[in-house]
Parts: structure tokens; sequence; C-alpha cells
């Protein structure tokens, strides 16, 4: 493995090239820096989520295609045409890499330094890296020792890597934050439907700390998700994650992706408990059916009275990305017992409603009404599951803000009602 400099590394990227960016906590943020001093053109960038800096992209020389938003590319996904979206279910983005739909001539990465056996480990992402690893012609990675050490299939041999730098930057944790009263009460509404020896999945922020906060008196609940955070860490050092009744890697936390802080890092390294998979598996929904009593929880931007979903558009504006919603959403409603749940506050920081009577023009389906069941707000929980489009309207509106729903029943009678 040849440790150099990022001058030297960055030299593999040519004119032309498609370049595949690592994820989330794991971005190589030395290496990204160093792309705006490339003498290159016409170089396309490829990845998810990604926290760093993206000045890169105020270089004439890259265009960006992401398949999902993040707050640094956001302002420029909707106003140049120099950074793209593109909307794909996160297991099946290995699909484009390897199949060639989008070719990957360099990977990107930061990993741990290499063991006594000469393997690096990618850390808290392993996602949809392996995928860009086996599809590139050259792989530059950025060594950190702040990165850990974490089991699963996330692993590189040197023999592998054509160029490397090393780096000391610490790596990304989001600020915490204070949960709200809305969030607390969403939680608690949540983990009254969860059962004991359930399976959970859950994303990053308020609501899904919230609900993990309210379940210290539960029992034999597992770990099949995405991503995880912070909020789990208490429940797996009293006893409540055991992950005993799970079938796909029972009594493993399994995951693609972590971020969080830096304890929820230290907890990651070299914890056997832990199983760190492509998204390809742990976003399999043939593998998430299997697990018992599978509990989904996943967020909206808005939903219509007919139970549609958008997550990730604001109107015209695009906000996020599909991601795993729908992946995790189906595979929670044929698990034995699953529920799949969508939760949200009911109204905006502003006040205007998220649940309407119609998604917001422009707006996608993340979701579609065939596939909501539980829809939760601070207001209550709602089963959709087999209701009539009145019958769902009128559920929807009863976990509505108390100041919207006048306007919304209005809107349903004239729908609905002769």
């Amino acid at each position: 493995m040849n440790i150099t400099t990022i001058e030297d590394a960055l030299s593999l990227i040519n004119d032309g090239d498609n370049v595949f960016i690592h994820s989330a906590a794991m971005t190589p943020s030395t290496l990204v820096d160093g792309l705006k001093n490339l003498d290159v053109k016409n170089v396309n960038l490829i990845h998810i989520h990604t926290e760093s800096g993206a000045e890169y992209l105020n270089e004439d020389k890259f265009t960006t295609y992401s398949c999902f938003v993040g707050g640094n590319i956001r302002k420029l996904i909707n106003s140049s045409n120099k950074a793209n979206y593109i909307p794909v279910f996160l297991s099946e983005i290995y699909q484009l890499l390897e199949q060639g739909e989008r070719k990957v001539d360099v990977a990107l990465l930061k990993v741990s330094p290499p063991d006594q056996h000469g393997y690096c480990s990618l850390g808290v992402s392993v996602d949809v890296s392996l995928a860009a690893i086996r599809a590139a012609k050259h792989i530059i990675v950025e060594i950190n020792e702040q990165v850990p050490r974490v089991h699963g299939d996330g692993f590189i041999h040197i023999s592998q890597i054509d160029k490397a730098i090393e780096s000391t930057t610490e790596m990304y944790s989001p600020a915490p934050r204070t949960l709200s009263e809305e969030e607390m009460q969403i939680g608690k509404y949540i983990a009254e439907l969860i059962d004991d020896g359930s399976t959970l999945q859950m994303g990053i922020g308020g609501i899904p700390d919230a609900v993990l906060s309210q379940l210290g008196n539960h029992k034999d609940l597992g770990i099949h998700t995405e991503m995880f955070s912070d909020g789990i860490l208490p429940l797996v050092e009293n006893g409540v994650i055991t992950g005993r009744h799970k079938k796909v890697l029972p009594g493993k936390l399994a995951s693609c992706f972590a971020l969080g802080s830096r304890k929820l890092y230290d907890f990651l390294d070299d914890n056997p408990i832990v199983e760190f998979k492509e998204a390809s598996f742990t976003n399999d929904t043939a593998l998430i059916r299997k697990n018992p009593k599978v509990v989904a929880i996943n967020s909206a931007i808005e939903v219509d009275l007919t139970g549609q979903v958008c997550a990730d558009s604001i109107g015209t504006y695009q906000y996020s990305g599909v991601g795993g919603q729908m992946d995790f959403i189906r595979g929670a409603a044929l698990s034995p017992g699953g529920k799949p749940i969508i939760a949200m506050t009911s109204s905006t920081k502003k006040g205007l409603s998220k649940i309407n009577p119609l998604l917001k023009s422009g707006a996608s389906v993340t979701t579609t009404r065939a596939h909501v069941r539980w829809v939760v707000t601070e207001y209550g929980a709602v089963n959709l599951f087999g209701k009539d489009l009145l019958e769902r309207a009128r559920l929807l509106i009863s976990i509505a803000h108390p100041d919207h729903r006048e306007d919304l029943e209005k809107a349903m009678k004239e729908r609905y009602v002769s």
C-alpha cells in the first residue's frame, strides 16, 4: 500500500472519470477537500448522503449525482444542473454501480489502519461502499485512526488499495438535540405498539430517539435496520436489546451504517455483537420479513387524506431521498406480527399541517397508500390497513393538529360525501 500525498493520490483521477465518495460519517473529508485543486474536467461524482463541505461543486469541472440528498448539497441540487438527484431504493444502488448504470472509475474511501492481516475496516458505513469497491478500477483511501474496526463485511485488504493518505480529522458526529414535547408524545404512542420480542428498524432524529427512550421496560428486542444512532446504547447496556428472537443474524445488531457520537463509535469498535452488512442485505425485503414482529419507524414530510406519503420532497423541492423507507415498510408488513409505521409531528415549525387533502404539486409519492399501515402523530396512532378512502380520511383527520381539522373535514366532505 502506497502512503503518499493528497496531490499524488488524487492524480489517479482523470478527465471524464466517475468517482464514488464514501458515505455519511465515513466521508473522506481530506480527500474531498483536495478535489477542488485537481486539474481535470468533466469528472462525475456519485454518492449517497455525505457529511463534509461540498466546495468542489463550485468548480465547473465536477458534476455530482447523488442517490440521497443531504444538507451539504441540498441547495445546489435544487438550483444547479451540476448537481443531480437519482431516485433509487438504497437496496438497489449496488446494481447501479456493479452493472454499469453508473460506472465507477475511482472510489474514495475513509478506512481504519490495517490490522495484522492487512485488512482495513470501512468503519461505520458499509452501505453501498463494497459495491463501489468491487466496481472501481482504482481505490484511494484516507487512513484515519479515529475509524472504528466494525465487525461484519466492511473490510478491504491493502492489496486492493492503489494509493493512500493519512489523516487525523475527527469523525463526523451530529450535534446533540433536545427532544420536543411532540416528539416525546409520538415516542409514547409508538412504544405502546411495540411488543416484546420485536425487531426494530429506525433512523436518526428526534422521533426514533423518543421511541427508544420509552422502551426501557420491554424485553428481548432485536435490531435489523438500515442505520442507528446513540439511542440504542442504553437498551443494549440494560439488556432490553438481545436479538434473541431474530431469525436473521440472531443476537446481532444488524445494520449497514451508523451515525452518532464518539461514544457510539467506540461502542462499535471491535464489538462482536455488531454485524454491519451491505444495504442490499439489510434492506432486502425477503430477509426483513423473516424476522418476527418487525416494527419499521419511518418519517414523512406530508401525508394526504388517502394515505399517500411524501418523505423526500417539499413539492418539487428535493429535500432528501427515498432511501430505504419502502424496503422496510414492505418488509415489516410481511413480517409475522409486523407493524410498518409512518411517524411525524402533525404540523411544521411554521404551523402548516403535514396532513393535507392532497400532496403538494410536484411532490413525490415515497410510499403508496396501499403500503401504508400505521400513521402516528402527537395526537394519536391510527391503522389505515383495510380502510376505504373515506375511513382513512376520518382517521387521519383525528390525528391532525386541531387548528387544521375543520379545513380537512371540509375537504373530505367535498371529495367523498355527497
